[in-house]
C-alpha cells in the first residue's frame, strides 16, 4: 500500500459521502480464470484494489471501511486455496500495517480468528495494538466471520453477563462485533452476484446496495467513485416518507 502523502487532509464529511462502506470482495477466482492462471494468483492481484480502496476511502474522509476477506463457509473450499488464503493474510499483515500506521489507519479484525491459528491471531492482536490510538479511516477485516455467527455470539455474551429483562436492539447491538462502528452506509459486492452471503445481517438493515459485474482485482478509483457517487443518489428515508423528509429539511 503506497503511502497517501499529503493527501491524507481528508475532505470534509458531507451527507453525500457515506460514513462507513462494507464491501465483498467478490471474482478473484474468476478474473485469474479468465487469464489462464491459478486461483491464488487472482487472490494476490485481489490486493491491489484493497490498496486502491482504502487510500481512495481515506482521501475522501469515509470513516470506517469492513472488508470481508474470509467467511465462516469458505472454510469449504479446496485445503490448499484455504493455506493460501492463511498465508497471504499473514504476509499482507506484515507487509502492510506499518504503512497503515504511518496513515493514521486503524486496524481491526472481527470474527473467530482463533480458527487460523496462533501465528495469525499473534499478528492480528500486534497490528490492532499499534494502530489502536489512530484517529484517520478504521479498516476492519471480516475473517472466519458470518452475519449468524455475530449475532448468537451478541446473544451469547449477553447471556454471560447475566442481562436481566428483555433483549432489546440497544443491549443486542452493543455486543456485537462491530458496536464500535455506525452501521454501514453503503454496501459493495463486485463479480457480478447480488446477495450479502452472511454478512453483517444485523448491520445491514437500511444499508444501500451497490452490486457492480467489476471483478474485485479490477475494482479502482473509478469503480470507487461510481459506487459513492451511486449512493450520493439514494433518499435515504428510514421508514419516513420523502415528504416527511422535504419538511425535515
Amino acid at each position: 500500500m503506497t503511502d497517501f502523502g499529503s493527501s491524507t487532509k481528508t475532505l470534509p464529511q458531507t451527507s453525500d459521502l457515506p460514513r462507513h462502506i462494507a464491501i465483498i470482495m467478490d471474482g478473484n477466482g474468476r478474473w485469474a480464470r479468465k487469464r489462464l492462471l491459478p486461483r491464488a494468483a487472482g487472490h494476490k492481484a485481489g490486493l491491489g484494489a484493497v490498496r486502491a480502496v482504502v487510500k481512495g476511502c481515506a482521501e475522501r474522509g469515509v470513516r470506517f471501511v469492513t472488508l470481508f476477506a474470509f467467511s465462516s463457509e469458505n472454510w469449504r473450499r479446496p485445503a490448499a486455496e484455504v493455506g493460501f488464503l492463511t498465508r497471504l493474510f499473514l504476509s499482507t499483515l506484515d507487509r502492510e500495517v506499518d504503512r497503515l500506521h504511518r496513515n493514521n489507519v486503524r486496524f481491526r479484525a472481527i470474527g473467530a480468528v482463533e480458527a487460523f491459528g496462533d501465528a495469525v491471531v499473534a499478528r492480528i492482536h500486534a497490528a490492532e495494538a499499534l494502530t489502536a490510538g489512530n484517529t484517520g479511516l478504521t479498516l476492519t477485516i471480516a475473517a472466519n466471520y458470518g452475519g449468524r455467527w455475530d449475532i448468537l455470539q451478541a446473544v451469547e455474551r449477553l447471556r454471560r453477563s447475566g442481562h436481566q429483562g428483555p433483549i432489546d436492539e440497544a443491549a443486542l447491538g452493543a455486543q456485537l462485533s462491530m458496536a464500535y462502528a455506525p452501521e454501514p452506509d453503503l454496501f459493495v459486492r463486485t463479480g457480478g452476484e447480488a446477495r450479502i452471503s452472511n454478512f453483517l445481517l444485523w448491520q445491514l438493515a437500511y444499508t444501500e446496495f451497490h452490486f457492480t459485474d467489476t471483478l474485485w482485482p479490477d475494482f479502482d478509483e473509478a469503480a470507487l467513485a461510481e459506487a459513492i457517487a451511486s449512493y450520493a443518489r439514494r433518499e435515504r428515508r428510514f421508514g419516513r416518507t420523502s415528504e416527511q423528509l422535504q419538511q425535515s429539511d
